[in-house]
């Protein structure tokens, strides 16, 4: 039996029952011990994040990684509804008007907001000037959605933010109107169906004020955090993601990234 491993952190928000129905088995592990796992002859999934931090696995799994940085500027405005630029962050601290600023790379380096003149901006010691960076049209997002998306269909998905506040009910639900539900699924298959997505993604859908429903962003779905998600849909979106390199397609390998190696 093939192994699913995960950190213990994101096992926890995935809530550990549904390993223990799933085809595969799933593990919350420190990342020290994949390669014991290993050599103890069990075939190993990785977390994106265990390979970023520099863990090594042998080179017979690929992940399906984050879109290019160019995806998301360069998608039509018809599902954008938005003006959005890649740039650099020295730009982005010359910018004189309110701008939305985030990391291009998918990575957490600093907050995305809007931003004018700099203010707020990690400094150059931190974020040098020739940092990639989104920058965008300010907008109000009326409600925000989480879509684990596998091979061009969402299997599972919720709401995480309305009005720029958390979209969880006090009794720890996550409830969507069915005509949200309907908006936004229609709105993944007109996305999928006009570009290229990877087999294995995290697309956030949202509803701006005054306009229509836009993608937010899209991430790699190793870590993406799962809100009022099915767990057992996410598990099998992340196991779309690491796929054998003998089993690779050739749509598969456009978005693959090679493991490295453990020594």
């Amino acid at each position: 039996m093939s192994t699913l491993i995960l950190s213990p952190r994101y096992l926890r928000g995935l809530a550990c029952h549904a390993g223990r129905s799933y085809s595969r088995r799933v593990e919350g592990r420190p990342a020290d011990e994949l390669a014991r796992s290993r050599r103890h002859g069990r075939d190993s999934h990785l977390r994106r994040d265990d390979v970023r931090r520099g863990d090594r696995s042998t080179a017979r799994h690929h992940l399906a990684r984050h879109p290019p940085d160019d995806w998301l500027p360069n998608l039509p405005n018809s599902v954008l509804q938005r003006q959005i630029q890649i740039s650099t962050l020295g730009e982005a601290r010359r910018h004189a008007d309110p701008v939305f600023v985030k990391p291009a790379d998918g990575r957490k380096g600093f907050a995305g907001a809007v931003y004018r003149n700099g203010i707020g901006l990690p400094p150059p010691q931190a974020c040098p000037d020739d940092t990639l960076v989104f920058m965008a049209e300010p907008v109000e997002w009326r409600s925000e959605f989480r879509c684990f998306v596998k091979d061009g269909a969402v299997l599972t998905m919720s709401p995480y933010l309305r009005n720029g506040e958390s979209a969880r009910a006090e009794n720890g639900s996550w409830p969507a109107a069915p005509s949200e539900m309907t908006a936004v699924l229609a709105f993944i298959e007109k996305l999928t169906a006009e570009v290229p997505v990877p087999p294995s993604i995290v697309i956030d859908v949202g509803l701006i004020e005054g306009r229509d429903w836009a993608i937010v962003e899209a991430n790699c779905a190793f870590g993406a955090g799962v809100y009022g998600c099915d767990p057992h849909k996410v598990l099998e979106v992340l196991e779309r993601g690491c796929v054998p390199t003998v089993e690779l397609t050739a749509s598969d390998a456009l978005w693959a990234r090679p493991t490295a190696q453990l020594e």
